[in-house]
């Protein structure tokens, strides 16, 4: 889950349900009751029409931790998260050592995490260009790059444009957040 819409979906759900839940999060439900087998059948069912899906595998669980919070560090935090060391940060917030994360990370979804942070790096850095809010100098050092030149050049590596010809583009396209980072084929 990446939005509020998600979220309001989830709630929706586990209320239809007669669920009472304590939290509902990005990636995360804490109800106070236990789940039945033909409540959780029922919950999969209804969060199917929302695009959602209950996950039971725990490495499936933890892959969508992973990627949460890294959506949550790019696009939602403060600056003072984003300059953070990334492995660090993960490794303390899921209670995992990184280099487990990152194999098991690699493994399931087809691309590091590295590559992962940098595409949404690339989203969000397309999303301040298209606000015009901040020039690309104040954008750089809002997302901890260490120079213009190095953002400049990870953003053309990674969409074939510079940060000054995207923002020259009439049909400044964004991906959606739940796409971003993800090889096309895995996708579904």
């Amino acid at each position: 889950m990446v939005s509020n819409r998600c979220k309001m979906a989830v709630k929706e759900a586990l209320q239809n349900l007669g669920l009472h839940f304590i939290v509902v999060e990005l990636g995360e439900v804490e109800v106070m009751e236990t789940i039945s087998s033909e409540q959780r059948d029922e919950l999969k069912s209804l969060l199917l029409p929302s695009g959602l899906e209950l996950m039971d595998d725990r490495r499936s669980v933890l892959i969508e931790r992973i990627k949460n919070v890294i959506v949550q560090m790019v696009h939602h935090s403060d600056e003072e998260e984003i300059n953070v060391n990334f492995s660090h940060y993960l490794a303390g917030k899921l209670n995992h050592d990184y280099t487990y994360l990152a194999n098991l990370f690699s493994e399931v979804q087809g691309t590091t995490i590295e590559q992962f942070i940098i595409a949404h790096k690339i989203e969000r850095i397309k999303e301040l260009i298209i606000y015009g809010e901040l020039n690309i100098t104040e954008i750089a050092w809002k997302m901890k790059y260490s120079s213009v030149a190095h953002l400049s050049n990870q953003f053309k590596k990674m969409t074939g444009l510079s940060p000054s010809h995207f923002k020259q583009l009439k049909d400044k396209r964004r991906n959606p957040i739940e796409e971003v980072g993800i090889p096309a084929d895995t996708n579904n």
